[in-house]
């Protein structure tokens, strides 16, 4: 990618830092358990140090967010979720149709979360933030 794409990429995730706390840290750290070897976890102490392990063990690239969307999935981040469909849609040139077939997409729960963003009231809470839905309750056989 050029050199504007690199740039946009970091502005990209340094939008994403400023909207992580120290507690969504810890849960996407959790979640990651997995990927993240235990003596790695206490040197993960900013969401940029994240984002940098991450790319380093090749699960974060430029033109692969799809480990962080099910991480954000996961963790209940649906405002992450949008802000990547936006980064895919605007930067990477993924339309919508594109999407659903790319191997960037994961997760599709980002784009039926941006549709309730656009959605003038469907989805706002009263702080003005996404309400999710509670989660699918188990069914009896």
């Amino acid at each position: 990618m050029s050199e504007l794409d690199s740039e946009t990429y970091l502005q990209f995730l340094l939008d994403l830092t400023n909207l992580i706390t120290s507690d969504d840290l810890e849960q996407f750290k959790t979640a990651c358990k997995d990927d993240i070897p235990e003596e790695k976890v206490p040197e993960l102490k900013t969401p940029r140090d994240w984002f940098m392990f991450l790319e380093k063990i090749e699960k974060l690239a430029q033109d692969d967010l799809s480990y962080i969307e099910h991480v954000f999935e996961i963790t209940r981040r649906p405002d992450l979720l949008t802000k990547i469909l936006e980064y895919r849609t605007q930067v990477l040139k993924i339309s919508d149709d594109e999407e659903l077939d790319s191997k960037l997409t994961r997760v599709p729960s980002a784009k039926k979360y941006k549709d309730l963003i656009s959605k003038d009231h469907m989805g706002a809470s009263e702080d003005g933030g996404i309400k999710l839905e509670p989660p699918p309750s188990k069914k009896g056989p």
